[in-house]
């Protein structure tokens, strides 16, 4: 399945913060969508980075609690981004998460972020192509036993 194809079936709503956004308002935002990770974006909406719950277990961990009161998403977030787009697979992008070593990934087509996957995403999709291939297949032996 292509990438595009899955956003606009699962009808993602988008959930991005500003590099300003303090990080008490960013891990408010992951809990409140029930989400893992989220685009950075400037308001023209071009991304500049990555936020994800790993990001604010680092931060917690080597920040005070001081400290942390003043930190945002642009002192923690990922900025190394990689990212695929819509024209890509769902396999595709899960070799990607899988080689990297993370979990969510942004789908990124002209320079703005559509949406993002998260490995569960890909591994569900890969798992119900693998059932109808098992259906398709088991309906191809029983006719073919038939004759």
């Amino acid at each position: 399945m292509l990438i595009g194809e899955f956003l606009k079936r699962s009808g993602q709503r988008l959930v991005t913060c500003l590099p300003d956004h303090f990080l008490n308002a960013v891990a408010k935002q992951l809990y409140s969508h029930n989400i893992g990770a989220m685009p950075v974006c400037e308001l023209d909406a071009r991304m500049v980075g990555i936020i994800s719950e790993r990001d604010l277990v680092r931060a917690f961990a080597r920040a005070d609690l001081d400290e942390l009161r003043y930190l945002r998403a642009r002192d923690v977030m990922t900025t190394r981004v990689i990212s695929c787009g819509g024209d890509d697979t769902m396999q595709t992008a899960q070799k990607i998460m899988t080689i990297n070593h993370f979990r969510h990934l942004p789908i990124v087509e002209n320079g703005r972020v559509q949406g993002i996957l998260s490995l569960r995403d890909t591994l569900a999709v890969r798992l119900q192509e693998s059932e109808s291939e098992v259906s398709v297949l088991r309906d191809v032996a029983a006719l073919t036993r038939q004759f």
